[in-house]
């Protein structure tokens, strides 16, 4: 009997859910540009799901091509919407973006930290982008084994352990990008991007031999390094983990030099 030419398989595709708190393409634009320091493509391709859950009052036409070309711009590939108005459902199918609020929120490979706002990066900040289904009470640690990578991760490659640490034998090239459920620990060169805690669990760290990062986040308190990283930090190894703020229920990042 030959072999079927079309097959249905199961899978988990790297992706986020992107809240959007606002329609409008130029605001959008504005807060985009903010968070990323104008930088393009932070992201490598990944499929988004555009939640409007939070949008206060929705107007009468939304320019639904022009959202979507402002994900893309950043690199990510918006698939659907969530938390729509009915009466914008025909507009959205000429779009080919797919109504999703009777979609479980099964957790996929996502690369990106969870969080609910966009500010300017400075040290610490909050990126707007959530793992798709990322559990409000993360466990305390990782369930699976810890993943060991010997290679390089070179520019535009991506290692993603959801439910682990990730050692990084080699380094991350510029442009290279490790996520991990747990911890980051990478021996050599941290030169691009590092995501640990990728589904809220506050306690991960990130380690770096040679810390020279273009991204650290942790449980989606992130510092972007447009340019570059401070001289009491460059190339030395260093710990980047969560502490509260003084008198404030946020967290932000703390990073310290790990002496010998």
């Amino acid at each position: 009997m030959p072999e079927p030419i079309v097959r249905f398989t199961p899978t988990n595709l790297a992706g986020f859910v992107v809240t959007l708190a606002a329609t409008s393409p130029a605001r959008l634009a504005d807060e985009l540009h903010k968070v990323f320091a104008g930088a393009n493509r932070y992201f490598a391709g990944e499929v988004a799901v555009l939640d409007f859950s939070e949008v206060p009052e929705w107007p009468t036409q939304v320019d639904w091509a022009g959202i979507a070309a402002l994900m893309r711009r950043i690199g990510l590939q918006p698939v659907g919407v969530r938390s729509v108005p009915e009466s914008f459902h025909t507009a959205l199918a000429r779009t080919n973006l797919a109504l999703l609020d009777a979609i479980p929120a099964e957790r996929t490979a996502s690369p990106m930290p969870q969080a609910t706002r966009a500010v300017t990066p400075e040290w610490n900040g909050p990126l707007a982008a959530t793992p798709e289904g990322a559990k409000a009470e993360p466990s305390e640690s990782p369930t699976s084994a810890t993943r060991i990578i010997d290679r390089p991760v070179r520019s535009g490659q991506q290692i993603h352990h959801p439910d682990g640490d990730v050692i990084l034998m080699n380094g991350v090239n510029p442009g290279g990008e490790v996520i991990a459920g747990g911890h980051i620990i990478c021996w050599g060169p941290l030169a691009g991007r590092a995501i640990a805690g990728a589904y809220g669990l506050e306690s991960a760290r990130i380690f770096a031999q040679r810390f020279q990062p273009e991204l650290v986040a942790i449980a989606g308190i992130f510092k972007t390094f447009e340019q570059g990283v401070p001289s009491a930090f460059s190339g030395k190894p260093v710990q980047v983990r969560l502490e509260p703020q003084s008198e404030k229920t946020e967290m932000r990042l703390q990073f310290e030099i790990i002496e010998p």
